[in-house]
């Protein structure tokens, strides 16, 4: 089910406009309903109600909790309920592989119609949660439709959180996940040829990662690479051109102060001020490791084509297109969209807001063209 009108895809697909940061061209998709530059997305803005963001004015930060209080609540409050927008069956598959070395779960959706096709193509998926969470099963909905959408053969890894298991434990199980489904192309019915990598926040990262790693190992081969919102670079990492700021952030005087309150992702910070690097990573000097900031790659060369996708009001916003310009700078093909009024983790409302279903059809799109 829907809770919007099929017309708020339409306009999403239809009514585009383009604009050049950095010498990138964004493809910038609207906000169904809203027009004025500053203000969140409508829809996105309803499901604020009653939840912290919508709430910033005025109150006292509580005091912060220890650790081992505080990521099992942060795990249980990750996600959002979503909808099942198939239109036709999906098959859903699901083993163990133990290629890491860790013992890791890999769910896998196809269209029941196509199941006798040997050469369809794949997309392996990881899922965002700032490496100390998320689940599967929040983006299960997000990589069913896009197996209908693509008639592909959709993979959902549930891969090792910190900090039971700190870096790279995370990046060897989803880089082997991608291995182990190229190496065994032929079982699962899929064209070696046509891999894309994908996910969001977190996974985008690690998507990143595991590119820049299949690159340097020259295994396994990556058609395309998906980065949803990435996180691409740690504490004060970065590079030189690099620059993060508010002034970024065009805001409505209405919605100012919520969106102060969405944009602090991202955001510059000395590795002992963050309170959840610590957690990810053993020592500090692994934020200039490549596969923990793939911003700080020596070169961004001979990785796959990109599709990159940032929210309007997310800090890591500033991530993705500059990450956008390093890959577009080193030759690889590549394309962003800026989506207009929205913030961070918008794909876990697919079904509540339509941009998470644009989104889906784009990637889609680009997966039946490889």
């Amino acid at each position: 089910m829907r809770k919007y009108d099929t017309s708020a895809i339409d306009q999403l697909q239809k009514e585009t406009t383009i604009i050049e940061n950095n010498g990138v061209n964004i493809i910038v998709k609207p906000s169904p309903g809203e027009d004025r530059p500053g203000y969140l997305d409508p829809m996105e803005l309803s499901l604020m109600d009653n939840h912290w963001a919508g709430n910033l004015e005025g109150e006292e930060p509580a005091a912060m909790p220890p650790l081992e209080v505080l990521i099992p609540i942060m795990r249980e409050n990750m996600g959002f309920p979503n909808y099942n927008l198939n239109t036709v069956e999906i098959h859903t598959k699901y083993e163990e592989i133990t290629d890491s070395g860790n013992t890791v779960g890999l769910w896998r959706y196809y269209p029941r119609k196509s199941e006798k096709n040997p050469k369809r193509p794949a997309f392996v998926f990881f899922h965002g949660g700032g490496w100390i969470g998320g689940s599967v099963y929040t983006v299960e909905n997000f990589c069913k439709l896009i197996a209908e959408l693509a008639d592909a053969v959709v993979f959902n890894v549930d891969y090792s959180l910190a900090p039971e298991k700190k870096f790279p434990n995370g990046l060897d199980d989803n880089y082997y996940a991608v291995k182990h489904v190229y190496d065994h192309a032929d079982a699962y019915g899929i064209d070696p040829e046509k891999i894309s990598v994908g996910g969001d926040s977190a996974g985008g990262n690690y998507t990143a990662a595991v590119c820049l790693k299949a690159r340097d190992e020259g295994t396994p081969k990556i058609a395309m690479q998906v980065l949803i919102y990435p996180a691409i670079t740690h504490a004060d990492a970065m590079v030189e051109g690099y620059e993060w700021s508010e002034n970024f952030f065009e805001k409505s005087e209405e919605h100012k102060d919520i969106i102060n309150g969405l944009i602090s992702l991202g955001r510059p910070s000395k590795f002992e001020d963050n309170l959840f690097l610590g957690v990810y990573i053993s020592n500090k000097e692994d934020i200039n490791n490549p596969y923990v900031s793939p911003m700080l790659a020596e070169s961004h060369a001979g990785l796959p084509k990109a599709i990159l996708a940032g929210a309007e009001f997310d800090g890591l916003r500033i991530h993705t297109e500059f990450y956008a310009k390093q890959l577009q700078d080193a030759g690889v093909e590549t394309t962003c969209f800026r989506y207009k009024g929205m913030t961070h983790a918008f794909i876990d409302k697919l079904g509540h807001v339509p941009q998470a279903e644009d989104l889906c059809i784009e990637i889609a799109k680009a997966i039946r063209e490889i």
